[in-house]
């Protein structure tokens, strides 16, 4: 009998997140003031971010205790299961065993619910009852509302506007939890005003929309603060909980992973994969293939520079060193709308540098034919950004069927696809382009880079 999926214990969920900056293979560098590029203070951070996310962004603690509040708010999904993909493996004829972590179970149908409950939390308990954020496919926004109504709090939302026209459904959940969800660029916004006095037809970025979301937040006095879905180590930190469980499922049945597998936008729910298992390879010397894969039509990882930069298109976050497009960068409107980030992680560029990761582009059409085989065989939708760590874990699982090897495949099903049938019915109708951008184009796009030595 197949064990499908392999379940964890409510009271065996880990009950902290792994912090990988003390296991760095060599320092990393600060992020840097925007406008003196000075390091950044905990003072700098205050304007959007309450006391406790704060010292976690500059936290060296291994691990940190997941307050029991937390604790019982995860438990309404948490923990996921981890599925092994019996039929994939069956209809793909490789001796490669695929394991996926099912993060598409929580209320919001993604993992982004990981770190918006933590990050609600933290704020409401330091007096704040107001949160700004943007979204891109909308998972991240959905999250963050679902957590502002838990915790009785305003939750305001900038979607990037080629989605806020893509994904009607998603914009309705969100504001469903009580939300206020406006397309970005907006005309409630100084930035945003400007952006549309100069591209009125632009589909809107994940940078556009995080600078209207933190302008609104910084005016506000305090009153209000900003949250955000990804890039930073408090947010990546907080999705380490996905590989913690992964590791005890696997455990469980005597398994181990030899390739690890994620998409990249910003960086959030690679990270909370595989993190965990980083530091095994850094550590401990497993030999693992640790695999972060993005869009062609925003190569962040496999084509971009490794610079220090904006995390937003005004230039108001502090400047991360990190691979990038550059900050003004705006992608094509793909489906996956939470990969179109100009930018990355600066862990997960750390680690990419150092050569500890590696990266892998993939075009758009071949995910969605990865997510037809994938559903089929398994019966879930992911989600386009999913689709991208779906298609390469198919790959590898047909190089193990070329080279006649039994390894073990873990991934992350990020989300479900239920909100973004539309861009199935595109990939149905022969309607979805594939876009590999020029050198001309990737060029330009640097040239906004501030002129700062890493």
């Amino acid at each position: 009998m197949h064990n499908y999926n392999i379940l964890l214990e409510a009271d065996k969920m880990p009950d902290m997140w792994y912090n990988i900056m003390p296991d760095m293979p060599v320092p990393m560098s600060p992020p840097l003031h925007p406008a003196t590029h000075k390091p950044v203070s905990p003072d700098d951070l205050a304007a959007l971010f309450p006391p406790g996310l704060i010292e976690q962004e500059a936290s060296i603690q291994q691990f940190i205790s997941i307050p029991g509040d937390i604790m019982d708010a995860y438990r309404l999904w948490r923990p996921t299961p981890l599925r092994r993909a019996f039929r994939l493996e069956k209809a793909l004829n490789t001796p490669a065993k695929i394991f996926y972590k099912n993060e598409s179970v929580s209320p919001s149908g993604s993992h982004k619910l990981n770190t918006s409950v933590a990050q609600a939390y933290y704020n409401k308990i330091s007096g704040i009852n107001e949160l700004t954020t943007e979204t891109g496919a909308g998972q991240w926004g959905t999250a963050l509302s679902i957590a502002c109504s838990m915790y009785n709090m305003k939750c305001t939302v900038y979607m990037v506007r080629v989605s806020f026209n893509q994904k009607p459904y998603r914009r309705g959940l969100m504001q469903t939890y009580g939300a206020t969800v406006l397309p970005s660029p907006s005309d409630t916004t100084d930035f945003g005003k400007k952006i549309l006095a100069e591209m009125p037809d632009t589909t809107g970025s994940l940078g556009i929309a995080i600078s209207e979301a933190i302008e609104v937040a910084a005016k506000s006095g305090g009153s209000i603060k900003y949250s955000l879905g990804s890039v930073l180590n408090h947010v990546l930190l907080h999705q380490t909980i996905i590989g913690e469980e992964a590791k005890l499922q696997l455990e469980s049945v005597g398994e181990y992973p030899d390739i690890v597998i994620g998409c990249v936008g910003g960086g959030s729910n690679f990270a909370g994969i595989s993190f965990p298992f980083v530091h095994d390879k850094l550590k401990k010397g497993k030999d693992i293939d640790v695999i972060g894969v993005e869009p062609t039509a925003c190569p962040t990882m496999t084509r971009g520079a490794y610079a220090y930069d904006f995390g937003d298109t005004a230039g108001m976050t502090p400047l991360l060193l990190q691979y990038t497009l550059g900050h003004n960068f705006v992608p094509p409107g793909i489906h996956a709308g939470g990969l179109r980030y100009h930018g990355l992680a600066a862990q997960v560029a750390h680690l990419l540098k150092h050569n500890v990761i590696r990266s892998v582009a993939v075009l758009q059409n071949p995910v969605f034919e990865a997510n037809l085989l994938f559903a089929k065989c398994e019966g879930i939708i992911p989600a386009p950004e999913s689709g991208h760590a779906v298609k390469v874990a198919i790959d590898e699982a047909i190089r193990c069927r070329e080279a006649g090897q039994e390894k073990t495949i873990l991934f992350n099903l990020s989300g479900h696809g239920h909100f973004d049938m539309t861009a199935y019915d595109a990939y149905l109708n022969g309607k979805l382009e594939d876009y590999e951008l020029s050198d001309d184009i990737l060029k330009q796009g640097l040239t906004c880079l501030p002129d700062i030595k890493a």
